[in-house]
Order: C-alpha cells, then structure tokens, then sequence
C-alpha cells in the first residue's frame, strides 16, 4: 500500500511518469424499440426491454498529475490484449519515457509474462525494461486512482445504451478527448501518513 502511496507522493517526471491503469467490461445494449423523443419538461422516454450484443473491454490509463486519460475499447480481455495495449502505452504515448511506473491491480492477465506470451523475446525484453510495476494490495484496488477515472467516464459518458462497439469507441474518445483538454485532474489526499493513523490495525504493534 505504502508503495503505491509513494508514487502518488512523487512529483511529475516526463521521464519516469507515474501511469494508473485498470479495465472494466462493458456490455453492449441496443434497443428493441425506438426511445420517444424529449418534449418541454420531460426527457426522452425508452422502452424497459433491451437486446444484449454482447460485450467489450475498455483499458484505461490515466496520468494524474497532468490530468491525461487513454482509454482503449477491445474486444476481450485477454493477456495478449493486455499486452497490445502495453506496447501503446509505451511506444506511442509515452515513447520518450525512460520508464513507466506503472500501477495496476493483481489481475493474473497484468503480468510481465503476458507480453512474452504475446511478442518476440526481444521485443517482450525491450518493453519490460520500460516498465516498473506497483501492484495494489489485493482487495485494496481502490487505491488505484484509474478506478477514480473509470468511474467518471461511467457517469459522465457510460450511463446509457450502446448497441455496438464503434459506437462506444467514438463517444469514448469524444469523452476522452474533452477532458484532456480540460487537463482534469485528480484530486487525492490519501497519504502514506493518513494510512498509517486510518489504517493503524493493519500495522504491526512495536514494543520497545
């Protein structure tokens, strides 16, 4: 916890930057019949019945500090596509990054051997030596602030029926294209000294 905690202590370093990523699924939801338009004093109206078509996966990464969110929409959730999205992050948004510290969940496709399982030795070398991974505790993901921003985009853009994956990429990356012009940012104020005095319990008890 305290690792993670530190990062977010750190300052912002273009050459070390501190990345947060997390995914979360999306199910894909269309319409059995054609919502009623809005009218003075009253939203649009849709049926309660929907049809499922199926099921997406969205990777997010975000850079707190500096207010930058990427969100990428696949169609699973695999280590290989894990790892497709590593190799973005590093080469195309971050390409003049020494390293990455990278904070991420315990989920067993977020692994430095999913990129083996997925490209050349060398090139599985090459990406690893840009990385420097930072686990949250298990059943303590909270502490990744991407959850943060999952949230948001939940809100903000998620929080309607979308019938098909090209649709939800293009308003995804409307949503993500406006708040990174806002440069939004997130606000965190949980310190490693806050949770040595909320989360005192879970410290050892030292006698002198």
């Amino acid at each position: 916890m305290e690792d993670v905690l530190n990062q977010y202590a750190q300052p912002f370093d273009p050459e070390y930057p501190m990345i947060c990523m997390d995914e979360a699924s999306r199910q894909l939801i269309g319409q059995v019949a054609l919502p009623l338009p809005t009218r003075p004093g009253q939203p649009s109206l849709q049926d309660y019945e929907y049809v499922r078509n199926g099921v997406c996966n969205l990777f997010v990464f975000c850079q707190p500090q500096i207010g930058w969110r990427r969100v990428i929409v696949t169609e699973r959730r695999t280590k290989q596509d894990w790892a497709h999205t590593i190799k973005t992050l590093i080469d195309v948004e971050f390409p003049a990054a020494r390293r990455i510290r990278l904070v991420l969940d315990n989920l067993n496709t977020h692994v430095g051997g999913a990129l083996y399982e997925t490209f050349h030795p060398d090139e599985a070398r090459r990406l690893m030596e840009k990385l420097e991974f930072h686990y949250t505790p298990k059943h303590a993901s909270w502490l990744n602030m991407a959850e943060i921003e999952i949230g948001i985009l939940s809100r903000q853009c998620l929080n309607r029926r979308m019938d098909n994956r090209d649709f939800l990429i293009r308003e995804v990356a409307a949503w993500q294209a406006e708040r990174n012009e806002q440069r939004a940012k997130i606000h965190w104020t949980f310190t490693i000294e806050s949770a040595r005095h909320k989360l005192h319990r879970l410290y050892p008890v030292i006698t002198t």
